[in-house]
């Protein structure tokens, strides 16, 4: 066998433990040589940094861990209470990032967009408002007094004034006697007088 051979030149081996040890980070704690392969984090005010321990000494230093040591009751509840939104800035309802309440009356604003009819301005939402109060709620009818309605040619706004008249005009121009005899218009004449009765039924005549 030649030792010389170029095949022994790509042969690796795995190094040995005592070399990984020596080569390794070594336990932080005071006095242990071992190799320090477990991290445990340095505690509060230094996020990120990390203890180096053999698994004994990381295992007393995590049954010993407090993240809270050294504060108050009142600031551990604080820090509790600010985790339920990351520890990110909030501000009240009406507040600015400023920490001072905004003034009542703002300067009119520039609109990115169209708003011809100025709804979504404070004056336009005011405006539109005031609109919807001053127009009178119509009466919500049933749908046989709405057919009696529509029969008669009226719609749902008419008062007892109204219907009373629209009668009178629609059995003159539809009885017989004002048709010279004609007998043709007795089915609309009869419809007219049903649906007047359902209206006067309603008690709206």
């Amino acid at each position: 066998m030649d030792l010389n051979s170029r095949l022994f030149d790509s042969i690796r081996i795995k190094p040995s433990c005592d070399d990984a040890k020596e080569t390794g980070p070594v336990c932080e704690t005071p006095g242990c040589g071992r190799p320090g392969l477990y991290r445990a984090p340095k505690g509060r005010k230094a996020e990120g940094q990390y203890w180096r321990f053999c698994m004994d000494h990381v295992r007393a230093y995590n049954a010993t861990y407090n993240y809270f040591d050294g504060m108050n009751d009142a600031a551990v509840q604080a820090y509790q209470k600010d985790a339920i939104i990351g520890h990110r800035p909030t501000w009240a309802m009406g507040v600015n990032k400023t920490g001072t309440a905004k003034p009542k009356s703002e300067p009119q604003r520039d609109w990115a967009y169209v708003d011809p009819l100025g709804i979504l301005r404070a004056e336009g939402l005011g405006e539109t408002r005031r609109r919807t109060q001053a127009e009178p709620q119509r009466p919500r009818r049933s749908p046989t007094v709405t057919k009696a309605l529509d029969v008669m040619g009226l719609d749902e706004s008419a008062d007892a004034a109204a219907i009373k008249a629209q009668y009178k005009v629609l059995v003159k121009r539809f009885h017989p006697d004002a048709n010279g005899g004609d007998r043709s218009f007795e089915d609309r004449l009869r419809d007219i007088i049903r649906a007047h009765d359902v209206l006067r039924g309603a008690g709206l005549c």
